[in-house]
């Protein structure tokens, strides 16, 4: 049986591919099941129980040389604590080539879009494959958060001729109010600990040479006053994290999905440094404002690999 998951710390994108992945693969007469490796977020978990569906179980432990085929990622510091013991036999992913080794060649389907789930719906249709309106919602989930319902610097064409096919096969006549009632479920908080506020979207990037390892979070809302509203014990668990896991720094993005900005915590000398480095942005009671760059991968991460890579 393959495998099928997302990365750490999954988002829709991640688990909604991971189930639909793992579909398409038993129509193709393989034998799949999708897993996760971490909790979902508020938004998933909206977007499952609106289909009535369960969480795909957690990723147990796999012995070496089991077959896996990766979902929206493919860098071992974001997947299975054993990546490279696995024989990794097929990557959907719409990131940039990280560090992945496999023991055979695999295959792989890497495009510059905005969400996984938009390659996903090309090898549908590539396999000539109806799309069935459980996994149409979810694809379309996927995209619609992705790309902030085409806020985001990622979104492309692709992405919204997608989410155009998909939505009547899904049953949402109102994308919009779709995508809104989703977004309020990724932004009611409640009294999340601030341990699992940080990781909720939340990955660890090497940078630099030799490799300076950061994690980089990201809390999209559209009720950043709640957030503000914790910032001492945010920058508390950031600085904790940093120091626990050895890290060179850590941020967090608190992206405003409505008014596309984003202002991000700095807990230290060391991050406050690095932001005004790479992003020219000031820093004020540990804040940074960075304006409309609300994409970590298109817009953080490309800067700050600059960065590090004109000091090493």
């Amino acid at each position: 049986m393959i495998a099928v998951f997302g990365h750490r710390n999954p988002d829709t994108d991640a688990i909604a591919s991971a189930l639909v992945y793992a579909r398409l693969l038993a129509r193709q007469g393989l034998e799949a099941q999708a897993y996760r490796l971490g909790e979902l977020n508020f938004e998933t978990a909206y977007v499952l129980r609106e289909l009535g569906l369960e969480a795909p179980p957690m990723l147990p432990a796999l012995p070496a040389g089991t077959e896996v085929a990766l979902v929206d990622h493919n860098e071992s510091a974001q997947s299975a604590v054993n990546l490279t013991e696995l024989n990794v036999t097929r990557v959907v992913d719409h990131h940039k080539l990280g560090d992945l080794s496999t023991q055979a060649p695999p295959y792989l389907r890497f495009e510059p879009v905005g969400c996984t789930a938009t390659v996903l719906l090309k090898l549908f249709r590539e396999a000539a494959l109806s799309v069935e309106p459980e996994e149409a919602r979810l694809m379309l989930s996927a995209i619609l958060s992705d790309t902030l319902h085409f806020r985001s610097p990622t979104t492309t064409a692709d992405d919204r001729a997608a989410v155009e096919f998909l939505a009547p096969v899904a049953s949402i006549a109102d994308v919009e109010a779709y995508a809104l009632a989703m977004f309020a479920a990724k932004s009611d908080l409640g009294d999340t600990p601030v341990s699992q506020l940080l990781k909720m979207d939340y990955k660890v990037f090497p940078f630099g040479n030799p490799a300076q390892q950061w994690g980089l979070g990201v809390i999209e809302t559209t009720n950043p006053a709640y957030v503000f509203g914790r910032k001492a014990e945010l920058l508390q668990v950031m600085a904790e994290t940093r120091d626990s896991d050895g890290l060179s720094g850590v941020l967090l993005s608190v992206v405003d999905i409505l008014n596309e900005t984003n202002r991000t915590l700095v807990p230290g000398a060391a991050e406050q440094a690095v932001v005004q480095g790479a992003f020219g942005a000031g820093v004020t009671d540990q804040v940074a404002d960075l304006g409309e760059r609300i994409s970590r991968k298109k817009q953080i991460v490309p800067a700050l690999e600059t960065y590090f890579a004109a000091r090493s």
